[in-house]
C-alpha cells in the first residue's frame, strides 16, 4: 500500500471520533495531498466504509480502541450509525439485509406447457 494511503488513514484515526466517524475525509485529505486513488484503496481494501452523506467509519475501529465509559461520547453521525452493525470479530460492516429469501424454492410455472 503507498506510504500516503497509509498516512491517510493514520490521519483518518486521529481525527475520528469515540465511534470511529469522520465527518470529514476529503479535508484532511487536502491537507495531506492525498490522491482520490488513496481513499479508493482503502475503501476497496475494506479499511474504510463509506457513506453517502460524505461521511465515512473506520472499519476496524473498535477493534483497535478502547474508550473508557466515563469519557465516552456518541458520535454525532446517527444516520449513518444505524446503517453499520458490528460484527463478532469487532469490525463495523454495512448492515444489509436479504430483500428476498433465496433459500426457500418457489415452484416455477412454465406458460404455454400442459
Amino acid at each position: 500500500m503507498p506510504l500516503s494511503a497509509q498516512s491517510l488513514y493514520f490521519q483518518l484515526g486521529v481525527q475520528a471520533d469515540d465511534d470511529g466517524f469522520v465527518g470529514n475525509p476529503k479535508k484532511i485529505q487536502r491537507m495531506l495531498g492525498a490522491s482520490d486513488d488513496d481513499a479508493k484503496l482503502l475503501v476497496a481494501k475494506n479499511f474504510l466504509i463509506p457513506f453517502h452523506s460524505g461521511v465515512i467509519v473506520i472499519t476496524h475501529w473498535r477493534l483497535h480502541n478502547y474508550i473508557q465509559k466515563d469519557r465516552y461520547k456518541p458520535t454525532i453521525w446517527q444516520e449513518e450509525a444505524r446503517q453499520i452493525r458490528v460484527t463478532k470479530t469487532k469490525e463495523y460492516s454495512l448492515d444489509t439485509k436479504c430483500i428476498q429469501n433465496v433459500s426457500n424454492l418457489d415452484t416455477q410455472v412454465r406458460l404455454g406447457k400442459s
